[in-house]
């Protein structure tokens, strides 16, 4: 397994946006897979030693995601992704916001809006996340939550199950 992937994390204030782009030693097809599909995204979406559980998943246009993150004490954090546009294999976009276990908005927090680009490089594929808020307070306030620390834990969950592939 590599150790040397790419993670790039940058923010940009101006524009309300956090970068992330990060290299996975796996096919598209399978880095693919693994965003899409909530079985996969289950094993690996919530830090340790939380757990993502999926509720509700249409990974189509108009569809939309509800999962909790559940802590070791089973508290549970519901969240859930809208997606806006697909191209398969390519790009995918959605909102993700703050909710109940219903998937009704939790009004103290905005939405985050994703875009995700994948790409083949060799053996390695790149997956570009561009994260936008309303307001730079908005996005500061997901970084002081540990966010970078959250999603870095995260992908290397993901590096570990598309080793077993």
């Amino acid at each position: 397994m590599k150790t040397d992937l790419l993670m790039n994390f940058s923010i940009d204030k101006e524009n309300k946006t956090v970068n992330v782009k990060r290299e996975f030693d796996a096919s598209l097809p399978n880095v693919w897979s693994a965003w899409t599909q909530a079985e996969i995204l289950d094993l690996w979406w919530a830090p340790a030693p939380f757990k993502s559980k999926t509720k509700i998943m249409e990974f189509i246009e108009g569809g939309r995601r509800l999962y909790a993150m559940v802590g070791p004490d089973g508290t549970e954090r519901w969240s859930y992704f809208e997606y806006s546009s697909i191209s398969p294999k390519t790009n995918f976009k959605h909102s993700a916001t703050f909710s109940d276990a219903d998937g009704k908005p939790n009004s103290e927090f905005g939405s985050s809006y994703w875009d995700i680009t994948f790409s083949e490089e060799g053996n390695s594929t790149i997956v570009d996340i561009t994260i936008r808020r309303d307001s730079f307070e908005e996005l500061q306030k997901i970084i002081e939550m540990g966010f970078k620390e959250g999603f870095t834990s995260a992908m290397q969950g993901l590096d570990k199950i598309l080793a077993e592939k």
